[in-house]
């Protein structure tokens, strides 16, 4: 039964004791963390994995005796091949029981670095020089994969690796298919120089019942996390053990214990997965289940989703609101008595979402906020309490969330009062502000009051304590949780003659929360089209997700005093153009009249009748977007608030 109803509880829990003194009370590692849960739960499930996404399909469950073997041997491979506690192993890997054991064998025997297998092999070199790894665990070359051929390309600009390990996923087929392999599986053509050993030929020589070397037992750097983005190149953050623990520390005391079953289908590099889910078992003795290499992506997930759910008998999902929209499209054809709730984070739900989710299962989904500088949590709906759609929810117990506002030079103006936005700034146990980033140069102005992490991210903290978050400061798009860099798509464009000025921004959409798009400002005397410029980007942006679905010419763009392309403006204009485009093909007598920007919830459709119309229509339709939208003849909101 959770204990996190409501603020009172979250203000309970914090005046029981101070947080070094809940510190004090945990193992000073995640090996620690792992040995006591052994110790509470040895024979229960820890861990499964299925390499498929049949309900019936095979599937290795590791319990905790198993599990702890597992990373003991990953962690005394680790420093045999020579990782000391301030060098780095990077891992490439898709999920399975291998990425869980690694990830925390890793941060055991020196600084773990996940890296997203999506991300091409430019990127992951430079994530590889970026942290200074001197070993890398991957895939071995495995039909329909490209990761094992893209890091053999990436490591040849990374020679400071000397060890890379395989991981072969064709351990977990059965015959007939794996007799197939051998037969089918890709050449792997090797670019670099390092050594090239199997991952379990040598973690099996390893042993496996305690450490072959001594744990400092220090508050250290145990992790490097890149940041979420599948474009551009992403920034890494470091993560102390302090903040590691502390994500467990909040899954178990206000949410889960050892009979509650998590499904994941999210990948063990990012953080939401590898801290609130992993760590949070960890500290539980919960049993996490990892459905196929790809999670949500994997075939046949959505389709089997909730007979899942019926096998492992799950009783809370861990999801995204894209993931939720897919899964909306099935019916609920299982059993799903078991699911008490969702979590959902990375992105805006919308309410329709919300609704459709809640008369599908019966239960309700909780959103949630973190981030990667803040070793991911920072907020969440209360799991047995009110939950207000929209909101981020409320700041867990030893965070402290501060709405502040900033001058242009980053000197910080005043703080903000109740419900007035500014930017999110963050204090907790995962916040270091000694050095956030790996390059120094990014942690500039990081920081505020000495000790709050400024997030970027737009917000506002209305009357009962909720977090809501209006926009972001920093200059992101967010499709799906992924963050695009909006600078590479206005470099693609800007690099056409005829091109004098480019904003692109995200444009609301109803399953990924925003798309790309551009508008484009020509040079004066030039003449191109709007497919001919797409064509243009197309060809010149590397990751498919960063391509603009939208591309519109205008006579001239909006600017500051300053000539900077004036964004605001131009999601004004993409909120209109999307919303108008959703009501005309749902039928319905509306348009969107102007995009205000009001002073509770950023940027908001006000729409004006053309003809009789039923609200509940227009809710059913509008409410699968996260901005808001009110009648134009009317103070109050009509949708989300």
């Amino acid at each position: 039964m959770s204990n996190f109803r409501s603020f009172a509880d979250r203000d309970a829990i914090e005046a029981e004791r101070s947080w070094p003194d809940v510190a004090a009370e945990l193992p000073a590692t995640v090996y620690g963390l792992l040995e006591r849960t052994r110790a509470r739960h040895g024979g229960r499930n820890a861990i499964s994995f299925q390499l498929t996404a049949g309900p019936r399909d095979r599937a290795e469950t590791l319990d905790w005796n198993a599990f702890h073997r597992r990373v003991t041997q990953a962690a005394n491979l680790f420093r045999e091949i020579g990782i000391n506690e301030d060098e780095v192993i990077a891992f490439i890997l898709p999920n399975c029981n291998e990425t869980a054991a690694v990830l925390l064998g890793g941060m055991t025997a020196g600084i773990v670095n996940p890296i997203n297998p999506l991300l091409d092999d430019v990127q992951i070199s430079a994530i590889l020089r970026e942290t200074g790894a001197k070993a890398v665990v991957t895939l071995k070359a495995f039909p329909r994969s490209d990761v094992a051929a893209k890091v053999a390309e990436a490591l040849k600009y990374a020679p400071q690796v000397r060890t890379v390990l395989e991981v072969d996923l064709a351990r977990y087929l059965t015959a007939p298919k794996s007799w197939i392999i051998p037969f089918i599986r890709p050449a792997n053509v090797v670019h670099h120089r390092a050594r090239v050993l199997d991952y379990a030929r040598e973690a099996a020589r390893q042993p496996a019942e305690a450490l072959t070397f001594a744990e400092g037992g220090e508050d250290r750097v145990a992790a490097c996390f890149h940041t979420g983005g599948t474009t551009g190149m992403p920034k890494v953050a470091r993560h102390r053990f302090s903040g590691i623990l502390y994500n467990g520390w909040v899954g178990h005391r206000l949410i889960f214990d050892y009979t509650d079953v998590l499904i994941c289908p999210l990948p063990l590099f990012h953080v939401f997965a590898a801290y609130p889910v992993m760590m949070s078992v960890l500290a539980s003795g919960a049993h996490a289940v990892f459905p196929t290499p790809q999670g949500y992506r994997g075939e046949g997930v959505f389709d089997n989703f909730w007979k899942l759910v019926e096998r492992w008998g799950v009783t809370f999902m861990i999801t995204v609101p894209t993931a939720l929209a897919a899964l909306m499209q099935r019916k609920v054809d299982a059993d799903v008595s078991t699911l008490q709730t969702g979590i959902s984070g990375s992105a805006p739900l919308p309410l329709e979402l919300f609704r459709r989710f809640e008369a599908a299962t019966g239960v309700q989904i909780a959103e949630g906020y973190g981030l990667t500088e803040a070793t991911c949590l920072v907020s969440c709906n209360p799991i047995g309490g009110e939950k207000k759609v929209g909101s981020v929810g409320i700041p867990f117990p030893h965070t402290e969330v501060r709405i502040l506002r900033f001058d242009d030079s980053g000197v910080l103006a005043h703080a903000c009062d109740t419900d007035e936005i500014g930017e999110i700034c963050v204090s907790n146990p995962g916040v270091d502000v000694r050095a956030t980033y790996t390059d120094p140069a990014l942690n500039a102005k990081l920081v505020a009051e000495g000790r709050f992490l400024r997030t970027g991210d737009l917000g506002r903290i209305d009357p009962e304590g909720y977090l809501w978050i209006t926009g972001r400061a920093k200059d992101l798009i967010i499709r799906g949780g992924h963050n695009i860099d909006p600078a590479m798509i206005e470099e693609a464009l800007l690099s056409h003659p005829a091109v004098a000025f480019v904003g692109a921004i995200g444009q609301p959409d109803a399953f990924a929360g925003e798309l790309p798009c551009a508008y484009v400002e020509l040079v004066e005397g030039a003449d191109a089209e709007a497919a001919e410029l797409l064509d243009h980007a197309r060809e010149r942006i590397s990751e498919r997700a960063a391509i603009p679905k939208h591309v519109e010419v205008l006579d001239e763009l909006p600017k500051t005093a300053v000539g900077k392309v004036f964004k605001p403006g131009l999601r004004r204009r993409a909120i209109a153009r999307v919303y108008d485009a959703a009501l005309r093909e749902a039928g319905i007598a509306a348009e969107v009249a102007e995009v205000g920007d009001d002073t509770k919830r950023g940027l908001v459709a006000r729409l004006r009748r053309t003809g009789a119309v039923a609200e509940a229509d227009v809710a059913a339709t509008l409410d699968a977007y996260t901005r808001p939208w009110e009648w134009a003849e009317q103070s109050g909101p009509g949708g989300r608030g």
